[in-house]
C-alpha cells in the first residue's frame, strides 16, 4: 500500500510563498510605496575626500533653493542626538572603537562619509539642493590598503588609535611547529579575496514620522531587526523605547545589509523630529554599491603526510574592513578565523587575524559573514595539498572529512559542530556531475585546445549564532493566538528580508494545532505587535523563529485537546487536533471542529470549560542547545548550535585566448538538517550560490588613488546575468541536528564560499596544464590572463 501523500502546507512540504502572488503582481508594498500626507524628502551630503579635516560647510545657497524645509550639519545634528550605537561594539571584544555619528562634525574617513542633510517638497528639490551645499576640506593623508595600513608610519584614520588595527586575535590549537616539521609535505600559499557586495534589489529605506503632540516616532524601515533598530534609535535620540514604533514589511532583499547600525537611521528620525513632517529617505544604488563585503588577504602554510591526511593548518588573516561602522560587519573576519578548519579532522591549527581600518567606505554585514573566506581558503589549500601529492582532489576530501560517526566534534578553533555526513555529500556530488567522465574526457579536450576544469568546494556553515552581550542572540519569541472562529494570529520576532520564512513558521503552526494553512495569518516586523525578537540574520528564523512557534502552537493545542476531550467525554489521552478537528483518535466520527471548541473556550469558561484557563493564546521563547558561553580550558567559546553543510561542484571552460571562465555544469549537494519547506530552502542556497560565482568570476568594488569608487554602478560592478549561470542542480541529503526543535539547521548563509572555491579550483584544474595556479578572487578575464602569463613566464 503507498504512503500517504503529505499536503504541502505540511512541515516538509513546499507550500508556496504566501506573498508570492502580491510580488508577481506588484502589489506587495515596499517602504518606498507608503505616501503619507505631507511628507518630504531627503538626500545626504557626502564626503568629497578620503580624509580630511571639515573647515566649514555652507548651506546659505541649498537653504535658499526652491522647497527646501532644512538643512543639517554635523555640528546641529551634534546637539539633538548622540552617537550610533554599535550593534556589536568592538571594545566588548577588547578591540579599538569610536563614536559613530550620523553626520560627522570634525573630519572624514572615506569618500562618501554623511556631512550633510537637505529635506525638501520633492525628492528632485533634494538632490538639487544638496549639490548647492559647500564643504571645505583640509585634505589629509589616507590609506587605502590594509597592509600598507598597518605600518608604523601610515596614516592614522583615527588618532585616538594606536594604529589602524581594531583588534588582533589569535584562534586554534595544538602545536602547529611540531606537526609541519613531522609532516611529509608542507605547502604555502597566499590568497586574496577581493572587496564585492550584496546589490539588494531593494537599497536601503527609511521614512520617519514624528508626532509632536503624542511625541512618538513611527519609523518604516527596509531592515532586518526591527526591535534592535528601536533602541538604537531611542538610545541615540534620548526617546523612550515605547515612544517609537518600527515597521517593516516587504523587503527586497537584505543579504546583512540591512542590519542596524548606518548612521542614516538616526539622521532620517532625526530629520523627521527637526521638522515636524513625515521625512523619506531612499538610498540610491551608487550608495548601495559603497557597502562592501569580504575583501581580505590570507597567507597559509598547511602540513599533510604521503596519504593526503592533513596535520597542520597556519594562517594569517589581514582582513580591510574599511573604516569603522556601528553596523556588525566589522566583526565578520573573527568568524573567517573561527569557522577553520571547516569540516576537516585537521588537530593542529594555528589561526592570527588582524582586523583593519582603511580609508574605504566601511564593511558591512554580508550573507556568509566571513564564514566564506574560510571555506575558500581551506578548499583552496586542500586542492593546493592534493596537487603536491599527485592524488585526486576529491580524494583528500574524502581522507580528511571528520567521519559521520565523530560528532558531535569540537574543532580546533573551539566550534562545536552538532552533525553531518560530509563523505555522503562528497558521494552525492560526484555521481551527479559525473567526475569519473569528466576527468576521462580532459586529456582528449586539452589536445584539442580546449581547456575544461573540474572544481569541487566544501561548505561547512555555523548558522543561528549567538554572541553574548549584543543583539546576535540565538533565541526567539513567537505568539501563536487563535480566536473564536479558529483563525490563528501568529506573531514572531523573526523577520523576513524575502526568503519565505513566513511560509515556513506557517506551515509548522498549521501542522501543530491541526489546522488548514489558510487559517493562519503571520505577522512580521512590527514592534508595537509582535513580541521583542532579534530579527533576520545568520540562518536563524526557521531554527528559533520555528521553535519558538512550535512551543506557542503546542500550548494552544494542549488546551484545544483538554476541552475537545471534555466535550467529546473521553480521556485527553484519546483525542488528537487534525484536519481543523478535535476527534477521537481511534473513532474519527467523534469529531468537534476547532472554532466550535475555540468558541465553547470563551463562552462556556465557568461550565464545560471549567478550570481552564479562558485564553487561546501563547508567547514562548525557544533556545536551541549546543550555545555554551563559558569558556573552556583554551578560552573557546561555542556560539552556534547548527552546522549546515554543502559540497559543490562546477564545471568550466576556460578560453586561453581571451581569459573568459564559462560555467558548464554546477551541481550541489546540500544538507541542513530537516527541511521544514524544500522549495525554500533551495530558493535561498540558489541565490547563495548566484551571489558566490558572482564574486568568483566578476564583482569587484574598485576604487581610484583618492579613494573614489569608481564601480558604483551595474556597468561598472558587474553582477552575473542570467545567461552567465548555468541551471544549478541540487541535491538534498538530511542529517538532523539532535539540537533543535525539528532536527532543522540554518539555510540562509550556505553558498557563497562553496562556490567561490568550486569555481577557483576549476579554473586552476582547467589550465593545470600551464601550470597555472590561482591566488584569488574574482577570477575576471584579465585576471586569469595575468595568469596564464605569469605562469609561462616561470
Amino acid at each position: 500500500m503507498a504512503a500517504p501523500t503529505q499536503p504541502d502546507s505540511a512541515i516538509g512540504g513546499s507550500a508556496r510563498k504566501r506573498d508570492g502572488a502580491a510580488l508577481l503582481t506588484g502589489r506587495a508594498v515596499f517602504v518606498d510605496d507608503h505616501q503619507p500626507t505631507g511628507m518630504l524628502h531627503a538626500q545626504v551630503v557626502r564626503s568629497t575626500v578620503a580624509h580630511g579635516r571639515i573647515l566649514s560647510v555652507d548651506t546659505a545657497a541649498a537653504e535658499a533653493a526652491p522647497g527646501v524645509r532644512l538643512v543639517l550639519t554635523g555640528r546641529r545634528a551634534a546637539e539633538s542626538a548622540g552617537p550610533v550605537p554599535y550593534f556589536i561594539d568592538p571594545a566588548a571584544r577588547g578591540g579599538n572603537r569610536t563614536d559613530i555619528r550620523c553626520l560627522q562634525v570634525d573630519e572624514v574617513v572615506y569618500v562618501g562619509q554623511p556631512v550633510a542633510a537637505v529635506v525638501a517638497e520633492t525628492r528632485r528639490q533634494a538632490l538639487d539642493a544638496a549639490a548647492l551645499v559647500a564643504v571645505e576640506y583640509e585634505v589629509l593623508p589616507h590609506v587605502l590598503d590594509a597592509e600598507e595600513a598597518m605600518l608604523p608610519d601610515a596614516p592614522r584614520l583615527y588618532p585616538e588609535w594606536p594604529g589602524n588595527v581594531v583588534m588582533h586575535n589569535r584562534y586554534g590549537t595544538g602545536d602547529t611547529d611540531a606537526a609541519l616539521a613531522a609532516a611529509d609535505v608542507v605547502v604555502s600559499g597566499e590568497l586574496r579575496i577581493g572587496r564585492s557586495t550584496t546589490s539588494p534589489i531593494e537599497p536601503r529605506g527609511y521614512l520617519a514620522s514624528w508626532n509632536a503632540a503624542e511625541g512618538k516616532l513611527t519609523v518604516h524601515a527596509s531592515c532586518q531587526n526591527p526591535h534592535q533598530m528601536r533602541w538604537m534609535l531611542a538610545t541615540s535620540l534620548g526617546l523612550d523605547e515605547g515612544d517609537i514604533r518600527i515597521v517593516t514589511a516587504k523587503v527586497g532583499g537584505s543579504f546583512g545589509l540591512k542590519m542596524q547600525g548606518h548612521p542614516e537611521e538616526t539622521l532620517v528620525a532625526l530629520l523627521s523630529i527637526l521638522t515636524g513632517a513625515p521625512v523619506k529617505w531612499i538610498e540610491d544604488r551608487r550608495e548601495t554599491l559603497m557597502a562592501g563585503a569580504r575583501q581580505q588577504v590570507h597567507r597559509f602554510t598547511v602540513g599533510a603526510m604521503a596519504d593526503g591526511r592533513i596535520v597542520a593548518l597556519v594562517d594569517d588573516i589581514v582582513a580591510d574592513v574599511g573604516a569603522l561602522t556601528a553596523q556588525a560587519g566589522w566583526a565578520m573576519p573573527n568568524m573567517s578565523a573561527t569557522t577553520l578548519p571547516s569540516g576537516y579532522l585537521v588537530p593542529d591549527c594555528r589561526i592570527g587575524l588582524d582586523i583593519v581600518v582603511t580609508n574605504k567606505p566601511p564593511v558591512n554585514a554580508a550573507r556568509g559573514f566571513g564564514k566564506d573566506a574560510a571555506h575558500f581558503v581551506m578548499e583552496r589549500a586542500v586542492d593546493i595539498v592534493a596537487h603536491e601529492l599527485g592524488l585526486d582532489p576529491a580524494e583528500v576530501r574524502r581522507r580528511n572529512f571528520i567521519p559521520a560517526d565523530r560528532f558531535p566534534h569540537r574543532t580546533s578553533t573551539g566550534l562545536n559542530i552538532d552533525s553531518g555526513d560530509f563523505v555522503g555529500l562528497l558521494d552525492k556530488v560526484l555521481d551527479e556531475v559525473g567526475y569519473a567522465g569528466i576527468r576521462a574526457r580532459q586529456g582528449g579536450l586539452r589536445h584539442r585546445g580546449r581547456y575544461l576544469g573540474v572544481g569541487l568546494g566544501f561548505e561547512l556553515t555555523p548558522e543561528s549564532s549567538d554572541s553574548p552581550g549584543t543583539f546576535v542572540s540565538g533565541f526567539d519569541t513567537t505568539t501563536v493566538r487563535m480566536s473564536v472562529t479558529g483563525m490563528v494570529t501568529v506573531l514572531t520576532g523573526v523577520t523576513s528580508p524575502g526568503g519565505g520564512n513566513d511560509t515556513g513558521i506557517a506551515q509548522i503552526v498549521a501542522t501543530e494545532l491541526g489546522v488548514p494553512m489558510e487559517w493562519v495569518e503571520l505577522v512580521q516586523g512590527d514592534t508595537d505587535r509582535c513580541p521583542n525578537g532579534f530579527g533576520n540574520f545568520s540562518g536563524r528564523s526557521m531554527v528559533v523563529g520555528g521553535g519558538s512557534a512550535t512551543l506557542a502552537a503546542r500550548d494552544v493545542r494542549d488546551k484545544l485537546a483538554l476541552l475537545g476531550s471534555r466535550m467529546l467525554d473521553v480521556p485527553v489521552d484519546r483525542v488528537e487536533v487534525a484536519d481543523g478537528v478535535v476527534r477521537v483518535v481511534d473513532d474519527h466520527s467523534r469529531a468537534l471542529a476547532v472554532p466550535d471548541v475555540a468558541r465553547a473556550l470563551l463562552t462556556r469558561a465557568f461550565a464545560v470549560a471549567d478550570g481552564i484557563e479562558p485564553v487561546l493564546e501563547s508567547t514562548r521563547a525557544y533556545k536551541p542547545g549546543n550555545i555554551d558561553h563559558v569558556p573552556d580550558e583554551f578560552g573557546r567559546i561555542q556560539p552556534y548550535p547548527t552546522y549546515s553543510s554543502s559540497l559543490h561542484a562546477a564545471v568550466v571552460d576556460v578560453d586561453v585566448e581571451t581569459g573568459k571562465v564559462v560555467l558548464l555544469d554546477y551541481v550541489m549537494a546540500h544538507d541542513c538538517g530537516t527541511m521544514i519547506n524544500p522549495a525554500l530552502v533551495e530558493g535561498q542556497a540558489r541565490g547563495a550560490v548566484a551571489m558566490g560565482l558572482g564574486s568568483a568570476l566578476s564583482e569587484q568594488l574598485v576604487f581610484g588613488e583618492d579613494g573614489t569608487l569608481l564601480s558604483d554602478r551595474f556597468k561598472t560592478y558587474l553582477l552575473p546575468r542570467a545567461g552567465d549561470v548555468p541551471e544549478l542542480r541540487m541535491v538534498h541529503q538530511v542529517t538532523p541536528s539532535p539540537f533543535t526543535m525539528h532536527g532543522n539547521k540554518g539555510a540562509g548563509e550556505a553558498g557563497v564560499g562553496g562556490a567561490q572555491a568550486a569555481v577557483a579550483n576549476a579554473v586552476e584544474d582547467a589550465l593545470a596544464a600551464l601550470g597555472v595556479r590561482v591566488r584569488g578572487v574574482p577570477l575576471t578575464p584579465p585576471a586569469v590572463l595575468a595568469l596564464i602569463d605569469e605562469a609561462a613566464a616561470r
